[in-house]
């Protein structure tokens, strides 16, 4: 008799844990948009940023145009060398590269640049050259490429030396070319890399680089190679050219 009345007792306790289990099982079911709200994230919450069509963006700071307020220095010395005219900013050959005031790490940045319609006699990397070095550099070409053989790597919109474009996306000498270009800095500890940099390339619309891993400072002999840095200028090119730029601006990402 005591045996059964334990077996019924288990029973008994066996039921009512299940019963219970199936009660919260039933209290913890939810309706649809329950479960929904379950991957919502409400924080942190976007600034608002003003993008109005052919404007720049309201965060952005402009560096040729208007609004800009005299953000370039040559590398050489304190002067500023080039020609700034109706918001165009052109190279003084011979003067030397410029370089941003500000130091930058991560960024977007607009450019429009033209190179003269003259181009007799000029061939290859002589035609009408110059370039973009983020964090004085990480070069991303600027010559006219437009029915111009030269190295792929070294033709407009390439990680000079380093990364070919997808496509040529050139316009003919004489018309104005955008790049929109999304730099991602490298990262170093106790002056060793942890993380390369990584860049992508617009141009005039068309995507020529598709976040592609930069290999170390731009060199024009030999291999390149990293060496720690922080957070540097941007830098526009004197390649002896008469180079020219307008509505430049550029978006800090992050810290």
């Amino acid at each position: 008799m005591k045996i059964m009345n334990l077996k019924l007792s288990v029973f008994v306790i066996t039921a009512i844990v299940i019963n219970s289990s199936a009660l919260a099982n039933d209290q913890e079911k939810l309706e649809p948009w329950q479960e929904a709200k379950k991957s919502e994230v409400w924080e942190p919450v976007p600034k608002v940023v003003s993008a109005e069509e052919g404007q720049v963006p309201s965060d952005a700071i402009v560096l040729v145009g208007k609004g800009s307020q005299d953000p370039w220095i040559s590398v050489k010395s304190d002067t500023f060398p080039w020609k700034l005219e109706n918001n165009v900013l052109t190279v003084t050959p011979g003067t030397g590269d410029i370089k941003t005031k500000q130091n930058f790490c991560d960024v977007q940045l607009h450019i429009e640049w033209k190179t003269p319609t003259e181009v007799k006699g000029m061939e290859g990397q002589q035609r009408n050259n110059s370039g973009i070095f983020f964090q004085q550099r990480y070069e991303i070409q600027i010559l006219d490429s437009y029915n111009n053989q030269t190295y792929p790597n070294g033709q407009a919109g390439s990680v000079y030396k380093q990364s070919i474009p997808l496509v040529n996306a050139m316009r003919p000498p004489g018309q104005w070319q955008s790049y929109d270009i999304i730099f991602t800095a490298p990262r170093f500890e106790d002056k060793e890399l942890v993380k390369p940099g990584y860049i992508t390339v617009i141009h005039n619309g068309v995507l020529i680089q598709n976040n592609v891993e930069i290999q170390g400072n731009t060199v024009w002999i030999g291999e390149p190679s990293y060496k720690a840095h922080g957070c540097a200028p941007l830098q526009l090119q004197d390649h002896g050219n008469l180079v020219s730029f307008r509505n430049v601006w550029v978006r800090p990402l992050g810290e």
